[in-house]
């Protein structure tokens, strides 16, 4: 028998292909077919013995053949394949037509399910959600509420101050929610509304601050804004507490012990801190709390003329109320979280602790 004939060669592999019985013998005959010393690449490398003129010729049937043989081999290794899948699951507890097993589904961070049941509460109550920008200018951080360049209240807010660039003047990552106050009054009476108004501001913030147990460098915020007519019914410190109470018995889902103690904002008049007694310690004093029973929750107070007037509103008409919460410390006391860098940390076990995202 001739080796370089091509049909020869090719009836014979096509043959012994067919002829293989089970995935070892397929698996043999290619180590045997195309091997480092396979019978078909020997075969095709016989051209070189040729004369030639006839190579061209015998070099195009060969690989023709190379080609068949191949295609044969899979097709044969691919029906056993089959035919083990099939076995395999005809002897098993196993319906195909089941669906697979579903993926885990994601979780909502904690502080996005405070943020919504906050902007439930306060929408339920007449509230307006109103947003601005993360970068913003020196002007509506610190000029329009009150806080002048030569201000001692700036050196409290260590600020992340951007490059500067001609014709945009300083811009920085804001350090509170408090420049959409002045940015909704403008836009109301620039279209020539008037209050009343209430609105809410949620958000991220920025401050150089050294990261501990209950501070971070990047926090979220939620911002409050009334303002109505001045007089006898208008609104008051009373009105402030009154919303601040319901809003914390809602969120904690229980009645907080609460204290005003006078504190000082550029943008408020008279300011007050208020504070939730620690729920870690029951006032007895902790590391969360500064040994001191009670956790600053947020600072509020009645706005500043100063602050109305940069928003277009007459303060001798209007007065209203502000205030500010961190909502990274409304989830510590909500869920007995003692680490507030546990929320930026991204550690999958600390947040699978929380609700799954419905389907």
């Amino acid at each position: 028998m001739d080796v370089t004939d091509p049909t020869t060669n090719r009836e014979r592999w096509l043959a012994a292909i067919k002829a293989a019985r089970d995935a070892a013998a397929v698996a043999e005959l290619e180590t045997r077919l195309f091997g480092a010393k396979g019978e078909v690449l020997d075969f095709v490398r016989s051209v070189t013995s040729l004369p030639k003129d006839q190579r061209p010729a015998f070099g195009k049937a060969a690989n023709a053949v190379k080609q068949e043989v191949e295609q044969a081999l899979a097709a044969r290794a691919e029906q056993f394949a089959t035919a083990a899948l099939d076995q395999e699951i005809s002897s098993a507890d196993f319906d195909p037509t089941e669906p697979g097993p579903r993926g885990r589904r994601g979780c909502l961070h904690p502080i996005t399910i405070v943020q919504n049941e906050l902007v439930d509460l306060f929408t339920s109550m007449g509230f307006r959600w109103e947003d601005g920008p993360e970068v913003e200018s020196e002007y509506f951080n610190f000029d329009a509420l009150n806080i002048p360049a030569d201000h001692p209240a700036r050196d409290s807010q260590d600020t992340f101050w951007l490059a500067p660039h001609p014709g945009l003047g300083r811009n920085l990552l804001r350090t509170h929610t408090s420049p959409v106050q002045v940015r909704t009054m403008q836009t109301l009476t620039k279209h020539g509304f008037h209050p009343p108004l209430k609105v809410i501001v949620p958000g991220r913030c920025f401050r150089s601050e050294t990261v501990d147990k209950s501070h971070e460098h990047t926090f979220y915020q939620m911002e409050g804004l009334v303002v109505d007519r001045a007089g006898d019914r208008g609104v008051s410190t009373a009105n402030l507490i009154h919303t601040m109470k319901t809003c914390l018995r809602v969120i904690l889902e229980r009645d907080v012990q609460v204290r005003l103690r006078p504190g000082f904002f550029p943008f408020v008049e008279p300011g007050f801190e208020l504070d939730v007694n620690c729920p870690f310690c029951k006032g007895k004093g902790c590391s969360v709390c500064k040994q001191s029973g009670w956790i600053e929750i947020l600072p509020c107070g009645m706005v500043h003329p100063v602050v109305l007037q940069k928003g277009g509103i007459d303060p001798e008409e209007y007065t209203g109320f502000a205030f500010g919460m961190g909502l990274q410390r409304v989830a510590m006391l909500r869920y007995g979280i003692d680490d507030i860098r546990q929320f930026m940390g991204g550690d999958l076990r600390f947040l699978q602790q929380f609700p799954e995202v419905p389907r």
